[in-house]
């Protein structure tokens, strides 16, 4: 998890851009920055835990691992759907 000042840096990109339908450049590099402050401290992988993220970075964007769980989500409600029996 990102140190308090990161935090406070994602929750404005999404809140005060993201969620108001703008993808920033300056918004992409800040949250890119902040994935990679996370692999320097050790992450391994970054959860994308909030549906409009994946609207700003993608896994082109970074070497880190990105899990973004609207598409695992949606994912996995197709399989149950698909689900014979």
């Amino acid at each position: 998890m990102p140190e308090e000042a990161g935090r406070d840096t994602v929750h404005e990109i999404i809140y005060h851009g993201l969620c108001l339908g703008e993808i920033k450049p300056d918004s992409r590099r800040r949250f890119l920055n902040i994935i990679a402050g996370l692999k320097e401290q050790g992450a391994e992988a970054v959860i994308l835990g909030c549906t409009e993220i994946a609207l700003l970075v993608q896994q082109d964007d970074t070497d880190v691992p990105l899990y973004d769980t609207t598409a695992i989500h949606a994912g996995r409600a197709v399989d149950l759907a698909l689900r014979e029996g």
